[in-house]
């Protein structure tokens, strides 16, 4: 991802972006979201096309997957902070979690 593509988001941008999203909060600074799955299985699999669509974007989540429940950290290091960049991969998180 090329610097100029991405920024750093103002509170106000964020609180606004937050009211769009379903599950989403901020934690210790970051973007976060727990989700549940039914199984283990589910869980992966979801984390698996998570993983490709980040890729494609060349931006990462930090994650923790316990059993059926994922829960995912998006925060921008390269600018200390949240980017547009996270609100975009969130959206795609959440696309793909609804199936």
């Amino acid at each position: 991802m090329a610097e100029e593509d991405y920024r750093k988001l103002s509170d106000r941008e964020i609180d606004k972006e937050l009211s769009e999203l379903v599950g989403w909060r901020v934690a210790d600074g970051k973007l976060n979201k727990t989700i549940e799955f039914a199984t283990f299985i589910q869980a992966f699999g979801f984390m698996t096309q998570v993983a490709m669509e980040a890729e494609k974007m060349s931006h990462h989540p930090e994650w923790r997957n316990v059993y059926n429940r994922v829960t995912i950290d998006l925060v921008t290091h390269d600018i200390g902070g949240i980017s547009n960049y996270d609100f975009r991969l969130a959206r795609a998180i959440d696309a793909i979690a609804k199936g």
